[in-house]
């Protein structure tokens, strides 16, 4: 093991990886590849308080969509919602083609698209996990700057000498 990544294990913080291409996150301010789903939040055309969260599950492609408070998405009928393609686009901006379709066990062809390659049908999925996670993340963007760490970034102690 080099000195660099020795380094890096003892640190309370996580190197962000940059965008593959810049994203706006006023429409999908929050996009992951987690728990078996590329998931997320994405903000409500027609009403600024409002947010859904959407996902697709690797592998069956199945499609969730609903608010915040778990009310179902009214596009999502048959075929994805507007929400679905939204978190779709960005998470290829964010993760690249390649990986997310990766991630989703399909296999997009050259010039197609990863939403026109998914079969899946509506099922729905708890978005609490997912909106939490989302609004974690929210709150460390108010946490100052400091080199320090962070106590509930540090799950793991170091323990030398313990097996």
């Amino acid at each position: 093991m080099d000195a660099d990544s020795v380094a890096w294990e003892r640190r309370s913080v996580v190197r962000v990886v940059p965008p593959v291409e810049p994203r706006k996150l006023a429409k999908v301010p929050f996009v992951e590849l987690a728990d078996g789903r590329l998931q997320g939040v994405v903000s409500s055309g027609s009403d600024i308080s409002r947010v859904y969260v959407s996902s697709i599950t690797a592998g069956t492609h199945a499609l969730s969509c609903s608010t915040n408070n778990n009310r179902p998405c009214g596009g999502l009928h048959g075929s994805a919602c507007k929400h679905l393609h939204a978190l779709a686009g960005e998470a290829v901006l964010q993760y690249g083609l390649d990986r997310v379709a990766r991630y989703l066990r399909v296999e997009v062809s050259e010039g197609g698209s990863l939403m026109g390659c998914l079969n899946g049908r509506p099922e729905r999925a708890q978005a609490a996990v997912v909106f939490s996670r989302f609004l974690r993340h929210l709150a460390y963007l108010e946490v100052p700057d400091s080199t320090e760490p962070l106590p509930e970034l540090h799950w793991f102690p170091a323990m030398a000498g313990v097996r």
